[in-house]
């Protein structure tokens, strides 16, 4: 992959003036110009505190007044599956810091199992039930992440139907307890070629129509909470703020979180140069238009990985360019309603 190299538009909003003289220094990010939370982050599971170390460093330098971290979207057979049990034991006192989702190491890998066997009968949605129901005894804030269409990257593809029974089902778990879903599906409103951007058969030549689906979903129980992961990072070419902008007007249960990757921005992203511009107008528009409705999602990893910028970092150039109230809602204000399980932002940053 080439090297990234930043626009003059990133090295302004994102760069601090080297220092003049001998013992100039190299310049550093610029933060968030409000405190954000970032619902969406994934961590180290062969050494889970020193993510959580890492990434309490980083938010000081991000201006983050919380991050959100979440177990990938996993098959049954992946060995290196985990879930918020791995959370529990690394975040020890910094509730006031870290939340986590779960699900992802087991909801998601029934649903899949579910999927592939056709069975998701009474036994296999008692058993789905009792695991939703103990992760949020656990402490999680939510469920996810979850897969509906995921193309082969850290994890194999995996593709069900947004509407099947069990995640209908995890819809009703979800609007009972007052917690959101975080899915990861890719946008695919026909059935359609695989793009040439992928590979096959890591992932498959046809991929199946998914919106209507997902629109069964959303329009399952309007009081679940539906966290469409990743907007502003497409890999179909079909998520566009066209989509994006009727669904939200026909779901009011409908959030999204956004990521913008510096090094893979993809396709539709919010900011020109693909991720080291300006704000895109219709994408202006869009957050002006629906400012209750898009959380911070960077998808970064911790420890961060180097060399190159963090994704993080693309984010918060998007934040530095709304609009002052828009940018409130979208950092940090739209993260809390989601979550009422437990604050996500203690009282001395909201004030």
């Amino acid at each position: 992959m080439p090297r990234f190299l930043p626009s003059p538009a990133l090295l302004a909003l994102l760069l601090i003036a080297p220092l003049a003289g001998e013992n100039q220094r190299s310049p550093e990010p610029v933060p968030a110009s409000t405190p954000f939370v970032d619902t969406h982050v994934h961590l180290e599971p062969a050494d889970p505190a020193h993510s959580v170390k890492a990434a309490l460093r980083a938010m000081l330098g991000e201006n983050a007044a919380k991050i959100v971290f979440m177990p990938p979207p996993f098959t049954g057979d992946d060995p290196a599956r985990y879930d918020v049990e791995v959370f529990l034991l690394a975040f020890n006192s910094h509730a006031d810091k870290l939340a986590m989702l779960g699900g992802g190491g087991s909801l998601n890998a029934m649903i899949q199992q579910a999927a592939s066997s056709g069975d998701a009968g009474p036994g296999v949605q008692r058993k789905f039930k009792e695991r939703a129901d103990e992760l949020l005894r656990l402490g999680a804030v939510g469920f996810g992440e979850l897969a509906a269409e995921h193309f082969q990257g850290a994890t194999p593809y995996q593709s069900v139907p947004p509407d099947h029974p069990l995640f209908l089902l995890l819809a009703d778990i979800a609007a009972m307890h007052g917690v959101p879903i975080v899915l990861h599906m890719e946008a695919v409103p026909r059935d359609t070629p695989l793009p040439a951007s992928l590979k096959s058969p890591s992932n498959p030549p046809q991929l199946r129509a998914n919106i209507d689906a997902f629109e069964r979903l959303l329009a399952h129980n309007p009081r679940a909470k539906i966290i469409w992961a990743h907007a502003g990072w497409d890999n179909t070419g079909h998520r566009t703020p066209e989509l994006c902008r009727r669904l939200l007007a026909a779901h009011p249960n409908l959030y999204m979180d956004v990521k913008i990757d510096p090094l893979k921005p993809g396709l539709n992203s919010p900011l020109a140069d693909g991720a080291s511009g300006a704000i895109k107008p219709e994408w202006l528009k869009l957050f002006q238009d629906f400012p209750d409705r898009f959380v911070v999602g960077t998808d970064q990893h911790y420890p961060e990985p180097l060399p190159g910028p963090q994704r993080w970092l693309a984010i918060v150039l998007l934040l530095n360019q709304l609009p002052d109230g828009v940018r409130q809602k979208v950092a940090r204000k739209n993260a809390e309603s989601l979550y009422p399980r437990g604050r996500l932002l203690p009282d001395a940053v909201l004030r």
